[in-house]
């Protein structure tokens, strides 16, 4: 090994500490190294933002606004300044306004919308409109500070169809609306340990590959915990990940000592979903053996696979679900997610079953907003705990936020026949097909993988390709970043290192949302092109 190559390996061993996203930053400067920054000069498959979005609800959103200003002139007109909007007859009002502009992008879907409010859910023609239409001038706090009462049903019937398989367990879930899946993410950490259901060195279990941040937040200090990993080690009959988890792993789960599980399902990056048969074990060990166990599940990437059912649907009691519209939607600048608690939930039991000193404290806590707070359920604290307690009057996402959340809820739940789903879901799948083309690897056919990102072994490439001596060739003279960095130099190609997701140590991250169809096979080619050098100096050795 030359001298040149010992010192890229240190460097690129340095780097290997990073977070894959921070990672990225380094990838794309030499990426960019040739001084054209243009979004054309370079193949960045390390995001997971998709490039299309939900065009008709946000024409509706835009719509619905012109005529909210027009109520609110209608109320007070005075130079700069308007009025708020009234509440009478303004259903009646919206319904003038669409016929008078029904070549308005989005007025049909606005003419359904309100019928659909008032049809399906019996809800008050002006009332429900007057929450759209406040809503959406965003002139008001957030009432309920959890979630607006009339959207909260709209996005929890959202969450049946498309996180339930529209079969909903017994009883209701309750919702808040919050930025986007990552702040939902916090919030929880935050307010388990707030209310003494988690404390700092706790074991908890990850079933990964999963997403970075959920491998690094629970070590920071004010978490700490004790990290079971629940690994996807399964392979099918040729040595290729099929990205599931054998029930020796799931079994890890059965040690009551683990207080919570969280989970990304589908899976971040293989993107594939717990196949039925280990969501059975899941159910059969938590009941008989670990009934207390909190799960947490985010599920952003279930609209992907076809009648996805997530944890939340198959363990109510014990789930707390996470839904961020980001993906599916194109959506990742409005920061829309929500957090789903069934009414009847493992969080307010734990809460009850505290001892009397932890109860005392955690009155103290919450004594400013309730005069009962030994009743204040879990979903409540997290509210509250969201600002501070001190300020949980001013709590919620904002309402025109949550008018946009409820527009794309509407427009999922008005598609009876699947059109956005279907085309979300083929453009992904098209894009994994001419992704392994450029690879010259088989796709393997697989109901539960969503097709959102690819994670490749390139060791399991490497082993089938030209067997166990070359891959260890690979891991004797390069580091796992290597290719990474090559692709980036050379090709001014980005994509990320599994190996920071929990997956295989020489996984490869490609996202498949992101890029414009033909990219994904010049990545696949330029890969494939990439490793070929890696064999012909192998062979130069024989």
């Amino acid at each position: 090994m030359t001298i040149n190559n010992i010192v890229r390996r240190k460097i690129e061993q340095t780097y290997e500490q990073l977070s894959p996203f921070e990672l990225k930053d380094k990838l794309i400067s030499l990426a960019n190294k040739n001084g054209d920054t243009s979004i054309w000069a370079m193949l960045n498959a390390g995001r997971g933002n998709p490039n299309w979005i939900a065009a008709t609800p946000r024409e509706a959103f835009f719509t619905l606004g012109q005529f909210a200003m027009e109520e609110t002139r209608s109320t007070w007109r005075d130079a700069d300044l308007a009025g708020m909007p009234k509440t009478n007859n303004i259903s009646a009002r919206l319904k003038t306004y669409l016929e008078q502009h029904q070549d308005a992008p989005g007025a049909d879907f606005l003419k359904k919308a309100l019928d659909y409010g008032a049809i399906n859910w019996g809800f008050n023609p002006d009332a429900w409109i007057h929450e759209l239409v406040d809503g959406i001038i965003g002139d008001n706090y957030p009432v309920p500070d959890r979630m607006l009462s009339h959207l909260e049903q709209v996005v929890h019937d959202y969450l049946i169809q498309e996180m339930c398989n529209n079969d909903s367990p017994p009883g209701k879930y309750d919702l808040f609306a919050v930025e986007g899946g990552t702040a939902a993410m916090c919030y929880i950490f935050d307010s388990l340990i707030a209310n003494k259901l988690l404390s700092i060195g706790d074991k908890i279990a990850l079933m990964v590959p999963t997403f970075t941040p959920y491998l690094e937040i629970p070590h920071l200090e004010r978490y700490n915990f004790e990290i079971i990993r629940i690994n996807a080690l399964e392979m099918d009959e040729r040595g290729i990940h099929t990205w599931q988890y054998a029930n020796s792993e799931i079994d890890k789960l059965a040690n009551p000592s683990i207080k919570a599980l969280y989970v990304v399902n589908p899976s971040n990056p293989p993107s594939v979903a717990i196949r039925n048969e280990s969501k059975d074990h899941i159910i059969k060990l938590v009941k008989e053996h670990n009934p207390n166990l909190m799960i947490i599940t985010d599920d952003v990437y279930g609209t992907f696979v076809n009648k996805f059912r997530s944890l939340m649907a198959e363990l109510p009691f014990n789930t707390l679900g996470v839904y961020s519209f980001s993906k599916y939607f194109g959506a990742t600048g409005w920061r829309l997610g929500v957090i789903a608690v069934h009414q009847d939930n493992v969080f307010d039991q734990l809460l009850k079953d505290l001892p009397r000193d932890e109860t005392d404290a955690l009155a103290e806590r919450y004594g400013t907003i309730s005069l009962h707070p030994e009743q204040l359920r879990f979903i409540d604290r997290m509210v509250a705990d969201s600002r501070q307690v001190a300020l949980n009057h001013t709590a919620g996402l904002s309402t025109p936020q949550q008018v946009q959340m409820g527009l794309f809820a509407l427009f999922a739940l008005l598609d009876r026949e699947n059109r956005y789903k279907k085309l979300t879901q083929r453009i992904c799948r098209h894009r994994q097909e001419l992704l392994y083309e450029g690879f010259g690897l088989e796709l393997r056919t697989d109901q539960f993988d969503a097709a959102y990102y690819s994670q490749i072994d390139l060791l399991v490439w490497a082993e089938i390709k030209y067997g166990h001596k070359f891959s260890d060739y690979l891991q004797a003279n390069y580091e796992p970043t290597d290719i990474l960095f090559r692709l980036a130099e050379e090709s001014s190609i980005v994509l990320l290192n599994g190996w920071g997701f929990g997956g295989p140590k020489w996984s490869i991250r490609t996202s498949l949302a992101n890029l414009n169809d033909e990219a994904y096979l010049q990545i696949g080619k330029t890969v494939q092109k990439t490793f070929e050098e890696y064999a012909t100096s192998w062979k130069a050795l024989k």
